[in-house]
């Protein structure tokens, strides 16, 4: 029962990951214009993402434009791009074999236990994976962000503060992280369990000879 507990609770929070790192990848809050002072247009404010970049303005107008060629992008937006492709399309995978793996679904009728714990395990490690597939564009984004934020060389015209949908994808790589590892546990076997009654009298063939020999003592008395 615990066992099966903590696999819903992965899938739950491994579903919430997926959607909130589909959120993350589609919106345009990566980059945020940073106000360095004074000299920036404060009337208007600059948002850059990874498919499109959005002006704002202060009367509430809010202009989109997606990426005219994406060989013209940065190596960098290039590979951010790749990994949380990647990342998404390995939670869909994962998601499929995580409910035909579950214990509480008849997905395969005619299929033993094991084999579906298998699945479940396989299911919480491409999670696992897609977490740390995740994290790593978002990390190198901030870290980024940062390093030409405080580098004196950088025109403040060209500064860029955290936006809020690296914070989101923190919380997306933890959500995918944390719901591989329960479901990967949740579906391990049980350790430490007793052996057999009859692999025990395997291993001690004489046992039974042994109680013979002695109920037939008895008899003869």
């Amino acid at each position: 029962m615990v066992s099966t507990s903590l696999q819903l609770l992965g899938l739950v929070l491994a579903v919430l990951g997926w959607v909130c790192g589909t959120l993350v990848s589609a919106a345009p809050l990566w980059r945020v214009s940073a106000f360095v002072g004074g000299e920036l247009v404060i009337a208007q404010v600059m948002w850059e993402g990874l498919w499109m970049n959005c002006l704002s303005q202060t009367t509430g107008e809010i202009q989109c434009k997606t990426y005219d060629s994406t060989l013209a992008l940065p190596t960098s937006t290039q590979a951010a791009r790749s990994l949380t492709v990647l990342s998404l399309l390995l939670c869909i995978l994962a998601l499929l074999l995580g409910v035909m793996g579950a214990k509480c679904t008849h997905c395969l009728r005619d299929t033993n236990q094991a084999f579906k714990a298998r699945l479940a395990r396989l299911a919480g490690m491409l999670f696992v994976v897609a977490g740390l597939a995740f994290l790593i564009p978002i990390s190198w984004t901030a870290y980024a962000i940062i390093r030409d934020f405080y580098d004196l060389k950088v025109p403040a015209p060209l500064k860029r503060e955290l936006g809020p949908a690296l914070y989101l994808g923190w919380v997306t790589s933890a959500l995918l992280l944390l719901g591989g590892a329960l479901l990967h546990v949740g579906s391990s076997p049980k350790g430490g369990a007793s052996a057999p009654v009859g692999r025990a009298a395997k291993d001690n063939p004489h046992s039974g000879s042994a109680g013979e020999a002695k109920q037939q003592e008895k008899s003869f008395v």
